[in-house]
């Protein structure tokens, strides 16, 4: 009965959402007649009582896999009774259904946290924005009923499962699917917000206050999931890189980009009342993006570790919901922006004006990002094969990332509305120098390509200059969200520095060696002692003993090739020492049936700045939150 009554919550769900657009329908003609407050009180209501029951049908979904009920046809394809528990519960969200089950829960449930705590905005701009998110969530509640229905029994049912997917049996990967759900669609409320702000011409200050933690919330999942989820590939595959450009991944990225510039952009709207249009119009990009995100991993026309290749006809399903809520809101921007007003303006040498040239540089890098992702895929519908990859990505991308760097460094040092040139050289001229020392120190000593070496150069000098906004503050009264803006514009630096480093100093070497013999990767020396099998709780494997020498250090490491029963599949495990100064990643290959194994070995200095950086621009991310949301509840105390 665990299944029928996940069903029910579903559809429970899904007619209270049909009546959650009627409801948010009266309540904003209401409200601009002057009466419907009873109306908004049932609005809201009603959307808490729709979260709580998609809520309950995922969590139905989540029990069914705990039990190994081999009665339902999901838990048979993604799931074992000898699974671990953990890995039990990832094959929940692990497959189509599932994935598209949490990503409408989410929905739902961001849309019960706006009934119960937005008091900021206008009565029918929230009935309207109420009403967008019911609106969405609407078209996958019927996507899962029609075309993924998470409950279908099976009959006879089978004696056990087929397991989930070995390349997912990992704990980032438990967690990675779920924070860019939550990123993903946490940017669908900024859609709403947006949506409702034109449908009651109410684009301002008030509007972007609300939607503001939205987007920040939205910002910091993303930012953890991307950034786990290069770990994971980079461990997990055992390819010894970061980020391959990979369709999916760029799936991900590209509501990142988005998102970072309506961040901004949003935060001008809401402190100085400016880029009002170009507000609204990046709230519907970015939810754009996620929508076609999702396309991309579930239509069936991706081939990915990432993706879930299935029925095309649910591709053309999500399709067309891009089409109706995009394409609708781009109807409706077209139609209402004439109603918008421009907003406070400001002089290009300003706060201002240097957020702008971030949006711009963004919106770059997100078009290239675009068409280097689509591309292919609509010259494979013309009958065209071809394929674009690392290489286009890192040259067309680059340079613009690398200009971004800079105006990141300048845009904190100037004031709003206007600023002189001679004082914005002036607070650059200690972080231009400490960058171009370290350009030149690399560039000289290193021997580095000037790309990565001019990467490093820029890394120092936002750095440098992510910190000068707290000089001669006193840091006790500095708000949190200043904190936010540094620790983020550090981190950012970091990551760069890392990715830099790992582009210009890594070293490669690949092998076949007997027991006994050794070969030689950047400063260390690793030798094969032995091959030998190893059991884990549901996979065989066989696993190399490695020792590796540095100036008389020895360090042991232990990659495995492993064989998993259910479903059939054979993986690599990578086996990695972490160091103050990089990391050593090795993986074991193929023997050749003479006592020869492939030894596959990568030196990585400093590689781990990557990910680093990556939690520190969340972590900034987090302090700005709840800076912000301080600051409000503060404000609106005094008001009161």
């Amino acid at each position: 009965m665990i299944a029928e009554a996940g069903l029910a919550a579903l559809w429970l769900a899904t007619g209270f959402a049909l009546v959650q657009v009627m409801l948010a329908w009266g309540a904003a003609k209401g409200a601009l007649q002057g009466t419907g407050a009873m109306v908004m009180t049932a609005l809201r209501r009603v959307a808490v009582v729709q979260g709580m029951l998609a809520l309950a049908a995922f969590g139905l979904l989540i029990t069914l896999f705990v039990l190994s009920d081999m009665s339902v046809e999901l838990v048979v394809e993604n799931s074992h009774s000898m699974k671990p528990l953990i890995y039990k519960i990832a094959g929940a969200w692990g497959n189509h259904e599932g994935s598209m089950l949490l990503w409408v829960t989410v929905l739902a449930t961001a849309g019960a946290g706006v009934a119960l705590f937005e008091k900021r905005l206008a009565t029918a701009t929230l009935a309207a924005t109420l009403g967008a998110q019911a609106a969405i969530a609407i078209g996958f509640y019927a996507f899962l009923a029609f075309a993924s229905n998470p409950f279908v029994r099976v009959n006879p049912a089978p004696l056990d499962g087929r397991g989930l997917n070995p390349l997912l049996q990992d704990p980032g990967l438990a967690f990675h699917p779920p924070t860019l759900y939550l990123g993903y669609v946490g940017l669908s409320v900024a859609f709403s917000f947006a949506v409702g702000a034109l449908l009651m011409r109410d684009v301002g200050p008030a509007f972007a206050k609300a939607m503001r933690p939205w987007v920040l919330g939205a910002w910091i999942f993303l930012t953890i999931g991307i950034t786990a989820g290069s770990y994971w590939a980079y461990y997990e595959l055992g390819w010894g890189g970061w980020w391959f450009w990979d369709p999916v991944e760029n799936a991900s990225l590209m509501p990142w980009l988005a998102a970072t510039a309506l961040l901004h952009s949003v935060t001008v709207l809401a402190t100085r009342d400016g880029l009002r249009a170009w507000t609204v119009m990046l709230a519907v990009v970015a939810f754009s993006m996620s929508m076609i995100g999702t396309f991309l991993v579930r239509s069936g026309i991706l081939v990915s570790v990432h993706a879930f290749a299935v029925d095309p006809t649910r591709g053309g399903f999500i399709l067309a919901l891009l089409g109706i809520y995009i394409g609708g809101a781009l109807a409706l921007f077209g139609a209402r922006i004439g109603t918008v007003k421009q907003g406070a303006t400001f002089e290009l040498v300003s706060r201002e004006g240097a957020l702008v040239l971030n949006n711009l540089l963004l919106s770059v890098i997100l078009g290239v990002v675009f068409i280097g992702t689509l591309y292919p895929l609509v010259a494979q519908a013309a009958g065209v094969q071809l394929s674009i990859g690392a290489p286009f990505f890192e040259k067309a991308a680059a340079p613009v990332g690398l200009a971004l760097v800079a105006a990141t460094a300048a845009g904190p040092l100037l004031k709003w509305r206007r600023d002189q040139w001679n004082t914005l050289f002036g607070k650059l001229l200690v972080p231009v120098g400490v960058g171009g020392i370290a350009f030149a120190l690399v560039f000289a000593l290193g021997g580095a390509h000037w790309m990565p070496s001019l990467a490093l150069g820029l890394a120092a000098m936002l750095a440098v200059a992510s910190v000068i906004p707290l000089i001669r503050r006193n840091l006790r009264r500095t708000p949190l969200h200043i904190y936010g803006m540094v620790v983020a514009h550090l981190g950012i630096a970091v990551s760069i520095a890392g990715m830099a480093a790992d582009g210009a100093f890594k070293v490669e070497r690949l092998a076949a060696i007997t027991v006994g013999q050794n070969v030689t990767v950047g400063p260390y020396r690793v030798e094969l002692l032995e091959v030998r099998p190893a059991v884990g709780p549901n996979w065989s494997a066989l696993e190399a003993h490695l020792k590796a020498t540095r100036d008389g250090d020895t360090i042991d490491l232990f990659p495995q090739q492993r064989f998993f029963a259910n479903p059939p599949t054979n993986t690599n495990e990578a086996a990695i020492a972490t160091l103050l100064d990089g990391q050593l990643y090795t993986v074991i290959g193929q023997g050749d049936g003479q006592g020869r194994w492939q030894i596959r070995a990568w030196w990585k200095p400093f590689v781990t700045l990557i990910w680093a950086g990556g939690f520190l621009v969340a972590l900034g991310g987090l302090l700005s939150l709840i800076g912000r949301v301080r600051r409000e509840r503060r404000d609106a105390e005094n008001d009161a």
